[in-house]
């Protein structure tokens, strides 16, 4: 397992994953998105496993104009627009290679052991 855990240090489901990441002996990469950024491979990749942008986007981000803004935009520009402002994405985002999960998934995680 390659398991990266990109969150915000202040996210208690991002430590809720750290942990159950940790408690199990499995080894993982803690990636703060605040200082270090998504790539855009990587958010096209994390994308494709979820299901769309709607799933990455957080319904209860503080910046409700911005939230705003991202509903009525095309697909090219809403990936544009988390690229330049990853606080709107839901956290954490766990990747095992090609699969990913948002939020924390517990089920899900249990399935990749």
């Amino acid at each position: 397992m390659n398991i990266q855990i990109f969150g915000k240090p202040k996210c208690f489901d991002t430590k809720k994953a750290e942990r159950y990441f940790k408690e199990r002996g499995i080894k993982y990469q803690l990636i703060n998105i605040t200082e270090k950024a998504i790539s855009k491979g990587e958010l096209l990749s994390i994308k494709q496993a979820v299901g769309g942008y709607g799933k990455l986007i957080d319904q209860d981000c503080k910046d409700k104009d911005l939230l705003a803004l991202v509903k009525y935009l095309r697909e090219e520009d809403i990936e544009q627009k988390i690229l330049e402002n990853q606080r709107l994405i839901k956290t954490p985002v766990v990747r095992n290679g090609k699969k990913a999960t948002i939020g924390y998934q517990i089920d899900i995680w249990k399935n990749w052991e």
